[in-house]
């Protein structure tokens, strides 16, 4: 069994661990990220965290599993879905479009794709935790638009991918390429109001 498949095990500095990684990953990148690094940052030994992550693809990899997790988590408690469809998917739309552009979700984003061609199993945990995590929450909220008849989606996978896409509309792409390190709120505006126009006028009932 390789280390990215093994079995993480938990223990009491395990929250400690994960937060130094998260901070030295963010600044670093996952290449400058070293072994000392992280561990001097959580304020552990080396071997107290090779007993929780005996790879460091595996450590950054579960470190982007939870943010994204928790993020999908605290977005669904906020998200009134007694609320219009164009509201509540425009409250979305700006959650994911801040969380693509934050220096998290760009270093995750640019860190999972430069390495899952060397590291295959990195990309698999990164899909897992990202597109398709998003994709099933996405689909969750739709679902329930199109029961109470404000959406008529055939598809679900596919327009919860479209959406998904839309919210990476320009601004995404000049942050990655660094053209672009402090968005503006009308331009975030503009693409967040895109991406319900656009899935409302196909989507809508």
């Amino acid at each position: 069994m390789s280390a990215m498949a093994a079995e993480i095990k938990k223990g009491r500095k395990f929250d400690q661990v994960l937060e130094g990684a998260r901070h030295v990953f963010l600044r670093d990148g996952f290449e400058g990220a070293s072994v000392d690094d992280i561990a001097r940052e959580a304020q552990v030994s080396k071997a107290t965290l090779y007993s929780y992550f005996p790879d460091k693809r595996l450590l950054f990899s579960e470190v982007a599993r939870i943010e994204c997790n928790r993020q999908a988590e605290e977005a669904l408690r906020e998200f009134d879905l007694n609320a219009p469809c164009a509201v509540t998917l425009r409250d979305i739309a700006d959650r994911v479009v801040r969380f693509f552009l934050s220096d998290f979700g760009i270093q995750v984003y640019r860190i999972s794709v430069s390495e899952s061609h060397r590291f295959p199993e990195l990309g698999k945990r990164f899909y897992a935790s990202g597109p398709e995590l998003l994709r099933e929450r996405l689909g969750m909220v739709f679902g329930h638009y199109v029961e109470t008849g404000a959406l008529k989606i055939d598809d679900m996978n596919l327009a919860a991918e479209q959406f998904c896409e839309l919210c990476k509309c320009d601004l995404f792409v000049r942050c990655l390429c660094g053209l672009c390190k402090a968005p503006q709120e009308a331009e975030i505006d503009r693409v967040v109001t895109g991406v319900v126009d656009m899935l409302m006028a196909r989507y809508g009932a």
